[in-house]
């Protein structure tokens, strides 16, 4: 459990410095955007109160502290299945990733009211009008990583 705490608090740490960074020192919050290597890579600000894509983007102080609710309570949730059935140790990176983001998130809910998206890509005549953030990247990742690499006792056996 000692992998899946220090990959959550790298990935928190380095969520929490890239929003402060990007909203705060490079002033993204007044500015609204920001060419870094167009149009591959961009900053654009986008404050989400709701969940992927905005989805529940009601800016209810409600919809707010049940997101907030459901995000500790999966944190809860995968702590527990990785303690009750521990994945080998690309598993254990995975659930880090997902817990760290997941706080990461939740710490934006509490500061700012919403998440601090500020990452946007397109490439190819595509574009890409979402932004996101390290923390979205990592709970994609984490349960992804959650799904491919599960415990010992999910691997299929060979027959005799």
């Amino acid at each position: 459990m000692r992998l899946v705490a220090l990959v959550a608090v790298v990935i928190f740490v380095l969520d929490q410095l890239t929003k402060w960074l990007v909203v705060h020192v490079l002033d993204l919050a007044t500015l609204g955007e920001i060419d870094v290597l167009p149009p591959f890579l961009n900053f654009r600000m986008a404050w989400n109160y709701g969940i992927n894509f905005g989805l529940l983007s009601g800016q209810a102080p409600l919809t707010r502290w049940i997101l907030i609710s459901v995000a500790v309570g999966i944190v809860l949730f995968v702590l527990v299945w990785l303690r009750r059935d521990p994945p080998g140790r690309l598993g254990l990176i995975a659930g880090g990733l997902l817990i760290g983001g997941a706080l990461g998130n939740v710490i934006d809910r509490l500061l700012y009211g919403a998440v601090a998206d500020f990452l946007n890509m397109s490439c190819c005549g595509f574009e890409n009008p979402y932004a996101f953030n390290v923390a979205d990247i990592s709970i994609f990742a984490g349960a992804l990583g959650l799904v491919l690499f599960p415990g010992p006792s999910h691997q299929s056996k060979k027959a005799p």
